[in-house]
């Protein structure tokens, strides 16, 4: 039981890994953006392939532990681990897109100074970071509060799309460097749809409740 417990910790302890290289390369890929650093945004992708190795290293180490596990409690762990995994993983993919878009966006004169989606990533990676706070300490109140939180970023990026489409009509030269800036602001928003899962993976760990598609966290925890 005491080598379960400790194979255990160490799967945790890979994912918070997996998760702080996620983070990293979501802020390296904004910075990149915002400086105009293509080096630097080239270097995201090297990062996005360490994640994804670590998503196979949680993976294989969660399906050794399933035969092991002799609580349920033990058994949602190591699903919501590979899950979590899973979208960290797609976070570092979507990393890759923004690096990829800043490298195209350095080559042109900076369309308008970069405010909004700076904001939207500090929102989308406070709600990561948040869920998986809740994930480590037990705390599914704190992954609930994160859930709600998806409608701001959400609505930044409606914002923003509006305001690029306006400048593709009213100025055709810009259009190259709008849909590049949609499809970051389009990753961010995704960044924080997969935070809003795995806050709601954190809830299902310790409450044993699957509360997705019923109305965002507003679950009924009666029961």
């Amino acid at each position: 039981m005491q080598h379960f417990d400790q194979e255990l910790a160490a799967l945790k302890e890979k994912l918070l890994t997996m998760a702080s290289k996620a983070e990293a390369a979501v802020n390296n890929a904004i910075k990149a953006l915002v400086d105009r650093d293509d080096d630097l945004a080239r270097s995201v992708k090297e990062e996005d392939n360490g994640i994804d190795q670590l998503e196979i290293e949680v993976d294989e180490m969660a399906i050794g532990l399933l035969s092991k596990a002799p609580l349920a409690s033990d058994l949602r762990l190591i699903a919501v681990a590979m899950k979590i995994s899973h979208d960290l993983e797609r976070v570092g993919d979507e990393a890759t897109t923004i690096s990829r878009r800043a490298v195209e966006l350095s080559q042109e004169p900076q369309l308008k100074p970069y405010i909004d989606i700076p904001r939207m990533a500090k929102m989308a990676l406070e709600m990561l970071d948040d869920a998986l706070d809740a994930f480590v300490n037990a705390n599914p109140e704190k992954a609930r509060a994160v859930i709600p939180r998806d409608k701001e970023v959400d609505a930044l990026n409606r914002q923003l799309h509006r305001e690029l489409s306006s400048y593709m009509v009213e100025k055709p030269t810009t259009i190259t460097r709008c849909l590049n800036l949609m499809v970051i602001s389009k990753s961010l928003e995704r960044i924080a749809d997969h935070a809003t899962n795995v806050a709601e993976e954190v809830v299902y760990l310790y409450e044993a409740k699957d509360i997705r598609h019923t109305g965002k966290g507003q679950a009924s925890r009666e029961g």
